[in-house]
């Protein structure tokens, strides 16, 4: 409960910061707007010379486009402000304000910054999702819409960890900045279902960057073709990220040596 009362008050405060610069929401409209466009003109153009992609239509992969772009969304409101702002911290050695405070301080790490207009894609993406669903050759039921939300839940801890686990080598290595570029890089793969890449580059995007499992999955269960299988894989590879991200969290911080060491 603690640690939900802080998740409140810090949003709160984000929102009441982000507030006062208003203009950023209309920059942000602007750069959603462009980015709906590219990515629909691309999924156009594919479909201008086939009726399927790797047995995807265009309505399931107008699914996975908007997955793709909600989970960019929450990754830009809360999840990358705060890893950056960690990453920065540990290497000035100014992380000791948050460890001398009485709350888990992975928590505290985790939701101090909010981006709160990158909301804009978070909606986009659900709208996209919507769009979608409406043109799916067979209506989606219930039981589809719950587990597609269950795993848009597992998606996001697993971008979080893997974010978490990224920071926390900022305990031992000083330039990290071009792993973050990397991901970036890496997960615009995710705007396509795994399943089209070749297997070497399958096993990178579900085991070491985990797009396919982040956004494939959640898409896979909306167009009802989430196996089993796929599940157990969903939720074993978000304990894995999850446990390990949490291990070398709690082992940096043994390690570490800020400005009052």
């Amino acid at each position: 409960m603690n640690s939900l009362r802080v998740l409140w008050i810090f949003l709160r405060v984000g929102i009441m910061n982000e507030a006062q610069y208003r203009v950023n929401f209309f920059v942000q409209l602007l750069q959603s707007a462009i980015a709906l466009a590219t990515g629909l003109i691309v999924l156009a153009l594919v479909f201008s010379y086939t009726e399927s992609l790797n047995s995807w239509s265009q309505p399931e992969l107008l699914i996975v486009m908007g997955v793709h772009t909600l989970m960019g969304g929450l990754i830009q409101v809360i999840i990358q402000p705060n890893m950056l702002r960690l990453m920065r911290e540990i290497q000035e050695g100014t992380l000791d304000y948050m460890l001398t405070k009485p709350e888990d301080s992975q928590v505290l790490v985790s939701v101090r910054e909010l981006r709160f207009w990158s909301i804009v894609d978070v909606a986009v993406g659900l709208a996209i999702v919507g769009w979608g669903m409406q043109r799916l050759a067979s209506p989606v039921t219930l039981a589809q819409v719950l587990l597609f939300l269950l795993m848009l839940g597992l998606g996001f801890l697993i971008f979080y960890s893997f974010w978490l686990l990224v920071a926390s080598t900022a305990f031992w290595f000083i330039r990290i900045s071009e792993i973050v570029t990397i991901f970036q890089s890496l997960f615009q793969a995710g705007r396509w279902p795994v399943g089209i890449y070749p297997v070497w580059l399958r096993t990178i995007l579900t085991f070491v960057v985990p797009l396919g499992v982040a956004v494939t999955v959640p898409a896979e269960a909306f167009t009802n073709r989430l196996s089993t299988g796929g599940l157990f894989l969903a939720v074993g590879v978000t304990a894995l990220f999850f446990g390990a991200s949490r291990g070398v969290w709690l082992w940096g911080l043994r390690n570490y040596s800020g400005a009052s060491a």
